[in-house]
C-alpha cells in the first residue's frame, strides 16, 4: 500500500493530527497498514502529545488578536473583535455550568470517547472557552486523548468491528 515503513509511520502520525480522526482512528489505520500495534499505538501517541501541547498554546492567541484588533482603530476590525469577543463570554458562562458540575474528570472523559465530536480537538476548544490554565489543559488532553487511544486499541485488538 505504500512505499516504505517510514510513508505509513508518518501517515499515521499526520491522521493523528487531524481533528475528529485524531490518535485514535490513526491508530487503527496504522494497525491496518501493517503495523504493530505497540508502533501504532507509539506513533499515534506521539500526535496526541503534539496536539495535547499546540492547542492550548494556540487558542488564547485567538483571543490576543481580537484584543489587538479592538485597539486598530477601523470599524470591520473592531466590530469582528467585541462580536466575537462577546460570543465568547456568553459561550463561556453557558458551558461554565456543566465544568462546575461534572470538572476535569469529566472533560477527560469527554476528550477518552472515541465517538465522533468528541477528542483533542474539540476538548481543546472547550477547556479554553472554559478559562482552563494552558497546562492544566495539556494534562487533561493528554490523559484524554491517551485514554481514547488505549480503548480503541482494544476493541481493534479484540476484533470489535462496525456493522457496515
Amino acid at each position: 500500500m505504500f512505499g516504505s515503513g517510514l510513508d505509513i509511520h508518518l501517515t499515521v502520525f499526520f491522521l493523528s493530527l487531524i481533528p475528529s480522526f485524531e490518535g485514535r482512528y490513526a491508530l487503527v489505520f496504522g494497525i491496518f497498514s501493517g503495523l504493530s500495534p505497540s508502533t501504532a499505538m507509539a506513533v499515534a501517541t506521539a500526535g496526541i502529545l503534539v496536539l495535547s501541547i499546540v492547542l492550548p498554546q494556540a487558542f488564547p492567541r485567538i483571543d490576543n488578536l481580537m484584543f489587538w484588533m479592538l485597539k486598530g482603530g477601523r470599524r470591520v476590525r473592531v466590530k469582528v473583535a467585541s462580536a466575537y469577543l462577546n460570543h465568547v463570554g456568553k459561550v463561556r458562562a453557558k458551558v461554565r455550568p456543566y465544568m462546575d458540575r461534572y470538572g476535569i474528570p469529566g472533560l477527560i472523559l469527554f476528550v477518552a470517547l472515541p465517538i465522533p465530536s468528541s477528542g483533542i480537538w474539540t476538548g481543546a476548544l472547550i477547556a479554553y472557552l472554559l478559562g482552563m490554565g494552558k497546562y492544566k489543559s495539556m494534562i487533561v488532553l493528554l490523559t484524554g486523548g491517551l485514554l481514547s487511544n488505549f480503548i480503541t486499541l482494544s476493541f481493534t485488538m479484540l476484533g470489535f468491528r462496525l456493522p457496515a
